[in-house]
């Protein structure tokens, strides 16, 4: 006689004596604090853009929510359209074209990444935000294309460019199209760099993986949120491989910023400014900078 069965990942208790089914089901109006471990009302979380009133934790957003943040209203989505065609026919516990449609219909995006242009503050700009709801925000070739293209047209249009990072790192169910993407999307950004055309990586939690390795480390400015998850290898893995005990909170966005690994750690509320005024700075000539005296 069973006593639990699993639906759709979750436990739920089941009678032992014929009894019906009972289960108990919050109405998701409150969240608990990861951070805190305080229960918040979700309608103050939502209108403090998700972010913990009490501690400062900042929850994960989706890439929607990040181009509403820094975007102004009006803003255009582009380079839409591209699903992956599962090149390997790959399987694990299941097939990956049922996970592909599984994410499309929980996101209602092609792929883990949104590519728009519009105005932030006085700049027009390219942003490219990934969402982590999809398999994890991992890169696949749908998301190294995506990107690739906001590069592009940021070089051709002279727009800087901002990249929202939020990734578990390459989609391991692409196999090697998924690693050729680092190496496609770092190319272009070596010629977004020919072309002195800026471009920012913001950081957000997690970012791990070949995403790290390539294009999420790669900005003229690289800032991250506070408390971000940011690193290549699991930590279990690097001490396996090293040998040695590593400091509590090593892959955080505030140690690697004390070890000179990202220029910031900007709190989400003043996140667009800070790249409002970074991008003046980035875009002035640099005959219109006083010389040192």
């Amino acid at each position: 006689m069973s006593w639990f069965k699993r639906e759709n990942g979750e436990f739920e208790g089941t009678g032992g004596n014929g009894d019906e089914e009972k289960s108990v089901r919050t109405e998701g109006l409150w969240v608990k604090c990861p951070g805190c471990r305080q229960t918040i009302w979700k309608a103050d979380l939502e209108a403090n853009v998700n972010v913990c009133p009490k501690c400062q934790y900042h929850f994960k957003i989706g890439a929607r929510q990040r181009l509403d943040l820094l975007l102004e209203p009006g803003y255009q989505l582009v380079d839409g359209g591209l699903r992956s065609t599962d090149p390997l026919n790959f399987t694990d516990i299941k097939p990956y074209k049922q996970r592909l449609r599984k994410a499309q219909q929980d996101t209602g995006l092609d792929d883990a990444i949104l590519n728009a242009v519009g105005q932030m503050g006085p700049h027009a700009v390219v942003v490219s935000a990934m969402e982590y709801g999809f398999i994890g925000g991992s890169m696949g070739a749908v998301v190294g294309e995506t990107i690739a293209r906001a590069v592009d047209r940021a070089r051709e249009e002279k727009k800087p460019l901002i990249v929202v990072a939020a990734s578990g790192g390459a989609r391991m169910m692409e196999g090697v199209v998924s690693l050729m993407q680092m190496a496609k999307i770092s190319t272009a950004l070596a010629q977004l760099d020919d072309a002195k055309v800026p471009y920012i990586c913001v950081l957000t939690d997690p970012t791990t993986g070949g995403v790290t390795a390539s294009f999420a480390m790669l900005g003229d400015l690289n800032i991250a949120e506070p408390g971000a998850l940011i690193g290549f290898a699991g930590p279990r893995v690097i001490e396996q491989t090293i040998r040695q005990k590593l400091p509590e909170g090593f892959q955080r966005s505030e140690f690697l910023l004390e070890k000179g690994f990202l220029d910031a750690v900007v709190h989400r509320h003043q996140l667009k400014g800070y790249l409002i005024r970074a991008l003046e700075f980035m875009q002035t000539p640099a005959a219109a900078i006083p010389a040192a005296s």
